[in-house]
C-alpha cells in the first residue's frame, strides 16, 4: 500500500514523466524509476522538481546541488578526442520519499 507521503510524491513527479510518443500509456513510477536515464528529464527539468518538491512538501534542502546529478561535462571541439565518462550517483523516486518522510534532504 502506498502512504500518502509516497502518493504525493507520485503526483509530483507525474508531469515531469510524459507519456509514450504512439501509446496513452503512462510511464510507471517506482521507487527505483531513475530521473536521468528511465525518464529522460533533464537539468533545468529536474531542478524545477526538486524546488517544487522542497516547496510542496516541507523538506530542508540541506547539501542537494542539482550538480551532484547534473555534472557539467568537459566539451571538446575535436570530434576524434574520447572523454572518460563521468560517474554520476542514482538519483531516484525512491530518494525523494525516503527524504520526505525525514523531512529533509538525506543524500549527498
Amino acid at each position: 500500500m502506498v502512504d500518502s507521503i509516497e502518493q504525493r510524491v507520485y503526483e509530483l513527479v507525474r508531469p515531469y514523466a510524459g507519456t509514450y510518443l504512439f501509446n496513452v500509456k503512462q510511464v510507471e513510477l517506482t521507487p527505483e524509476t531513475d530521473f536521468d536515464t528511465d525518464l529522460n528529464i533533464d537539468e533545468l527539468e529536474a531542478e524545477d522538481l526538486m524546488n517544487e518538491f522542497f516547496e510542496k512538501l516541507n523538506v530542508e534542502r540541506g547539501n542537494f546541488k542539482i550538480e551532484t546529478y547534473f555534472p557539467n561535462l568537459p566539451f571538446s571541439c575535436n570530434p576524434f578526442k574520447k572523454t572518460e565518462p563521468v560517474p554520476v550517483p542514482d538519483f531516484t523516486i525512491g530518494m525523494l520519499i525516503e527524504s520526505a518522510k525525514a523531512g529533509k534532504w538525506l543524500y549527498e
